[in-house]
């Protein structure tokens, strides 16, 4: 059943769910929606007070949500992502190649935590496909910041100071990469 309250000169939307439960639950879905979910002991007017204690809470977190949603671009297509990176990986390799390095296998795939991996031993970069949700230019600092971890195995300050000869401005778009939305 889909109820209203007004706080303010807002209309609060909510969907209440009878179940059996002890306490009145609250959850702000991705979406925005919200969900209540409360005893049928439990009059109506009383979940609507309680909506309304929590109206602050509830529109906050609806801003947040729209913000990310906001922020969710594709950049590219996932086949389209390969090829950027695949040019940029040729586009780079001479720095690297004079510095003694062979050009890596370059590998695809989705990873929840991570924008890409290095197995220097095995000479693999693996990238995240989700990267297709990244600008260009951060993009550009991922295979920057794999490539050189063949220099530099760990993060270290001798791999930050060979990142920063080839990718400068790296803290920004490491900042940048942190509020990429990526669709779940």
């Amino acid at each position: 059943m889909i109820r209203k309250v007004l706080f303010k000169d807002q209309t609060i939307n909510y969907e209440l769910q009878i179940k059996k439960v002890k306490n009145i639950n609250l959850r702000i879905k991705p979406d925005g929606s919200v969900v209540v979910s409360a005893s049928k002991i439990v009059p109506t007017e009383f979940i609507d007070s309680f909506v309304l204690s929590r109206a602050n809470f509830i529109l906050s977190a609806k801003e947040r949500f729209s913000v990310k949603e906001n922020n969710r671009h594709k950049y590219f297509d996932e086949s389209e992502l390969k090829v950027f990176i695949l040019d940029f990986c040729n586009k780079i390799y001479p720095y690297y190649a004079q510095k003694g390095i062979v050009f890596p296998a370059v590998k695809f795939r989705k990873m929840v935590s991570r924008w890409g991996s290095c197995n220097p031993q095995k000479h693999i970069v693996t990238f995240n496909t989700n990267l297709c949700y990244a600008p260009k230019e951060c993009i550009e600092y991922v295979v920057y910041h794999e490539f050189t971890h063949f220099l530099q195995a760990n993060h270290s300050s001798r791999f930050y100071k060979e990142l920063s000869k080839v990718c400068p401005k790296w803290h920004k778009f490491r900042a940048d990469l942190k509020s990429v939305s990526i669709p779940r």
